[in-house]
């Protein structure tokens, strides 16, 4: 997959070797992986056949028909430019949705976004790393959270207050999920 990975590697990385995990079949397990003519060279030289998996079960690197075929879909509709055009739009307006409801009830919470990725965190500031990550976290107003937008036709991922854009995201799509934030954090705080 050259193609693929030099369009999406930094410039200012020259990597020996690049993986691209499950995101690249859309969530079916699947991986592609791409090295320089070193490592290569290296692998071959210290491969038997004796070690190679054939049990022909799946799996990560299997290369079995349904993870190709939801490669390729993914390749061919999600992850191209296009798709990036709508939805970083849409991660945007979420993430701006989200930030308005903060600063309105002036609480101590922030929301994050990369690319079409947003999520919101329990603390006043942007963790740095992933500790302060995770002492942001807070199990049962996550789960509450997560329910109340369940219960209103909006699914977050199962982890984390995360919304993943996709291309079929549609302006309506987050205005909505904004208006549902601001009644459960009004709620909230009675």
């Amino acid at each position: 997959m050259p193609a693929l990975a030099a369009t999406h590697v930094p410039r200012n990385l020259d990597p020996d070797f690049l993986v691209f995990g499950k995101p690249i079949g859309g969530g079916v397990p699947g991986a592609t992986y791409g090295f320089t003519q070193q490592v290569a060279d290296m692998i071959v030289k210290n491969q038997s056949l004796e070690d190679c998996d054939t049990g022909g079960i799946g799996g990560t690197l299997a290369g079995n028909a349904l993870s190709l075929a939801a490669m390729r879909a993914t390749l061919t509709k999600v992850l191209t430019k296009e798709a990036f055009d709508r939805m970083i739009p849409m991660a945007e307006r979420w993430t701006a949705g989200v930030q308005k409801v903060i600063h309105d009830f002036g609480i101590p919470w922030n929301v994050t976004r990369l690319g079409c990725r947003a999520e919101y965190l329990f603390r006043a500031t942007e963790p740095k790393n992933g500790t302060e990550a995770h002492d942001a976290m807070d199990f049962e107003l996550e789960r509450l959270m997560h329910i109340y937008a369940m219960n209103r036709g909006i699914l977050l991922t199962p982890f984390h207050n995360m919304a993943l854009m996709s291309p079929a995201t549609a302006p309506d799509d987050v205005d909505y999920h904004s208006k549902v934030f601001r009644e459960a954090v009004r709620e909230l705080l009675g």
